[in-house]
């Protein structure tokens, strides 16, 4: 199998109410700051990890992934299927902190 690259492997943040609840850390807070990326499906926990570590320039101290299949769909007689497609919760060690995805990515 071919090794993915660190930009092939995060595909997209995904921003939702909990994401970004997850994302942000009052100062002073205990709570490590958590980031939620759409990645691909081949990829490993290892390989999340080292790709949010080369891209953002933080260390990592775990890694969730989820797998959601895709959902049928229909339009009148006829059915389709959206894709599958895998997510990551990505928490960073305690003093890491990502300001906005906007600015690295």
């Amino acid at each position: 199998m071919k090794k993915l690259s660190v930009w092939e492997i995060l595909k997209a943040p995904v921003i939702t109410e909990k994401s970004t609840l997850l994302k942000e850390v009052e100062e002073g807070g205990e709570e490590n700051q958590v980031l939620t990326f759409r990645v691909d499906k081949r990829a490993t926990k290892e390989e999340i990890r080292r790709a949010v570590e080369e891209i953002f320039n933080v260390k990592v101290e775990k890694v969730h992934t989820i797998n959601y299949q895709g959902k049928l769909k229909r339009r009148g007689r006829l059915e389709g299927r959206r894709p599958s497609w895998k997510k990551a919760y990505v928490t960073l060690k305690k003093g890491e902190h990502v300001i906005d995805y906007s600015e690295v990515i």
